[in-house]
């Protein structure tokens, strides 16, 4: 399944990948070590920020992406228009699949995810135009979703 997304300004995803990676500064990945930043663009232009917050009981960790959205949608916030998602892997690295189903309940299935690899910085200065950005959606990486309009329908006796 390829799902289009729609564009943002360069200067927005330009914007958008630096607080992701400024999120990921105050991450709290005692047991795992494993950093992650995120950040929520908004329809009026505010970046909402995320880090992954972990738990000793690992249950109650919470991901980078959930913690921008419930930051967001916590304030009365629930239109965005792109996310950023950073980890220090110089590969791209994809949300959970809970992320990915928290993602598809607040944000389009064509709003841009630019997954953004550590060596961001590094990878421009060497000439690689987008940095190693992979760009995707949530209808590519959950498609055939479940979601609030599904349970909008019509139910069999």
């Amino acid at each position: 399944m390829s799902v289009s997304t729609w564009s943002i300004q360069p200067t927005d995803q330009e914007r958008l990948v630096k607080a992701a990676f400024e999120a990921k500064e105050f991450a709290y990945s005692r047991y795992s070590k494993f950093r992650v930043g995120a950040a929520l663009l908004t329809t009026n232009g505010d970046i909402i920020k995320g880090a992954n917050i972990e738990n000793a009981s690992y249950g109650g960790t919470i991901c980078a992406e959930r913690t921008a959205l419930v930051k967001a949608v916590s304030e009365g916030i629930r239109s965005f228009t792109a996310l950023a998602v950073v980890t220090d892997v110089a590969s791209a690295i994809s949300p959970c699949g809970m992320c990915r189903q928290v993602i598809r309940e607040f944000c389009a299935q064509n709003m841009p995810i630019f997954l953004v690899p550590a060596d961001y910085d590094k990878r421009l200065a060497s000439g690689e135009a987008n940095g190693g950005v992979k760009e995707t959606s949530i209808g590519e990486l959950l498609p055939d979703s479940f979601g609030p309009e599904d349970l909008d329908l019509p139910r069999g006796q």
